[in-house]
């Protein structure tokens, strides 16, 4: 009886995930799908579109032709990769002396950190684009790039890792004469490895998909990111109503984010189980 139960259990919890995943990942397979098909065909009727060999160089000609995707996809990685190494640089110190160095103000700054996650990012703005503009920095990449280098998620997520790293190791590592920088990064972030993984694909699909701040500081086509520029292209005479090239500009955007997760996905996990104790 126990053995039923516990089947029927299991049973039903894979039922309702199996549902989910189907729920999340259809819209990105008929996006898929519909990147495939000519445009005229797209809403003939059916609920999925029939993908074509036609159809695919129509619209992924479409897309690639009509704006610089590579252009804005490469802005993208730029700014990525530039916000998380400056994430990382300014995370684990500041985890690591939240959780192991005792100061005084170290339970309101970390009262701060906590009270970080709860800004939106809406809040700052008009402040942050007066300095920028007043800088001269709008249209480059600083611009993009500078306002999110203190990440309160990423200090708050590596100091919940490094609260569980032995004490003893630390104290081994003091006598033998290294410095707290030292012991931060030699030590805290080869062990970190999975916290770091798991923050790296949170940073980069957050800013990879971020319309809102290059919106804000980007006027100029060539610092265009990917989502701005698919965007743009929805704006433009080209991309007007032409769902087929839209989609195929998704796939092209959507794709490097994919192809990181399931790369990562091991750490990714692993991550955030171990930020939890």
């Amino acid at each position: 009886m126990i053995v039923r139960q516990s089947f029927a259990s299991s049973l039903a919890s894979h039922a309702v995930l199996l549902t989910g995943a189907i729920i999340m990942v259809f819209p990105f397979f008929w996006m898929l799908l519909a990147s495939l098909t000519p445009q005229s065909q797209i809403f003939s009727g059916s609920l999925l579109p029939i993908p074509t060999f036609n159809g695919a160089i129509e619209n992924y000609s479409a897309v690639l032709s009509a704006i610089p995707l590579l252009r804005f996809m490469g802005n993208g990685i730029i700014v990525c990769v530039a916000i998380l190494v400056l994430q990382i640089a300014v995370a684990i110190p500041s985890g690591y002396a939240l959780a192991k160095l005792s100061f005084p103000g170290r339970p309101f700054l970390l009262g701060a950190v906590l009270l970080g996650l709860l800004v939106p990012v809406q809040i700052p703005t008009i402040p942050i684009y007066i300095a920028l503009a007043k800088s001269g920095l709008l249209n480059s990449y600083p611009a993009l790039v500078l306002p999110w280098i203190i990440s309160a998620f990423a200090i708050f997520l590596f100091r919940q890792f490094f609260v569980t790293f032995p004490d003893e190791v630390l104290d081994a590592a003091r006598l033998d004469g290294f410095s707290e920088l030292s012991i931060a990064w030699r030590i805290m972030l080869p062990a970190a490895w999975p916290a770091v993984a798991s923050f790296s694909i949170f940073s980069i699909v957050a800013h990879w998909n971020d319309l809102y701040w290059p919106l804000v500081v980007t006027t100029d086509p060539n610092m265009m990111t990917p989502s701005l520029g698919i965007a743009y292209f929805r704006q433009a005479g080209e991309g007007a109503g032409n769902v087929g090239a839209l989609m195929a500009g998704g796939v092209l955007v959507t794709a490097p984010l994919v192809a990181l997760f399931l790369l990562m996905q091991k750490h990714f996990i692993r991550g955030l189980v171990l930020g939890r104790h």
